[in-house]
């Protein structure tokens, strides 16, 4: 039987045995009513980890930063987030639907934002213009190839922010890869925002769910957002105690997907027609153009049990994660090198 080497997204991985046996022995109670101590517990444990007062378990990363975005501001109110934000095209148009705030754009260079662009983008309200209430950031950032933010920038974007009256919300789907590439801890990143919220379900590997931290009065507003959405879970603390082993058992590890990621770009950056955006990948993720169509390329390389993600018409990204071990690793660069190959003749 084929192995199949799954690189399509580290949302793919599947809980480990003993992340099972954590979620088949834990304590649970409905949680509307505050009453599921395990989720209480990951929830404590989660705003310590990033030095918040609060934090909240909602079921998805987009649900986190719908309800983020909607505490934060009022309909008509405007937010900063870059083009190339996960909010701003992979999350169904939240930001209009669910929250009603128009959405200004501003372009990241190679993922990291220009805090003196951002300072000119701010707008204040008057009678005919609506006031930026909002800056969404992404750490790490997914489209650009998982590039982490430096903390300095995120330092004086804070300070951009506290100077002209905005809230910050740092979507930090993969943040525990920034703080493992940078060595720098994620209450530091935290300090630089009103509110984080972080994926379970990505690199730590769980099958369900993300935190979202901020101050307890936000925190308290958020919980009926989340409500109006349909996230009020009932005996969920089998998925949080998933969360609370991630955070204990998974989060040093992710340095191991980010040595995968660099072994691959190494490994596949000589084949013909393959270009890779970045020789040296900061976290987990390749991504890499080809000569020819991106759909034929994955589709050769799904034959031979390496399955991939198009992201553009000649754009193809790798994504490293718990479930891909180096002979994973091996057996993908052997495979995009037959591809390239075929493809390049």
């Amino acid at each position: 039987m084929q192995t199949i080497v799954d690189l399509r997204s580290d949302t793919i991985t599947r809980p480990t045995p003993e992340m099972r046996r954590a979620m088949a022995e834990a304590e649970v109670g409905d949680d509307v009513y505050d009453d599921d101590p395990t989720i209480n517990r990951l929830q404590e444990v989660s705003a310590e980890l990033l030095g918040k007062e609060a934090a909240l378990f909602v079921p998805s990363g987009t649900m986190s930063n719908s309800i983020a975005i909607k505490t934060h501001t009022n309909p008509g109110d405007e937010i900063l987030l870059d083009g190339e934000a996960h909010s701003m095209l992979y999350e169904a148009g939240l930001p209009a639907v669910v929250a009603a705030v128009l959405t200004r754009q501003f372009r990241a260079n190679k993922g990291i934002p220009d805090p003196d662009d951002i300072r000119s983008k701010i707008h204040f309200e008057d009678l005919h213009s609506p006031g930026t209430a909002l800056l969404v950031l992404e750490n790490t950032h997914n489209r650009s190839g998982g590039v982490v933010i430096p903390l300095s920038v995120h330092k004086e974007l804070w300070d951009i922010a506290q100077e002209h009256g905005l809230k910050v919300h740092i979507d930090g789907a993969r943040l525990f890869n920034a703080v493992v590439a940078s060595g720098i801890s994620a209450r530091e990143y935290a300090a630089c925002a009103d509110t984080v919220t972080f994926c379970l379900s990505k690199g730590l590997g769980c099958p369900v769910g993300s935190v979202l931290c901020g101050s307890r009065e936000f925190i308290g507003r958020a919980k009926r957002v989340r409500k109006m959405l349909g996230g009020g879970m009932r005996q969920a603390g089998i998925l949080a105690a998933a969360g609370l082993y991630a955070l204990e058992h998974n989060i040093e590890r992710l340095a191991d997907d980010h040595a995968n990621a660099k072994r691959l770009a190494a490994g596949i950056a000589d084949v013909p027609g393959v270009h890779l955006v970045d020789n040296a990948p900061p976290t987990n993720m390749i991504y890499f153009d080809t000569t020819a169509l991106g759909s034929p390329f994955v589709a050769e390389m799904a034959k031979r049990g390496v399955i991939a993600s198009n992201t553009a018409p000649r754009r193809i990204r790798l994504v490293t994660h718990l479930d891909v071990d180096a002979e994973g690793i091996e057996k993908t660069i052997s495979v995009v090198q037959e591809v390239g190959t075929l493809l390049a003749q």
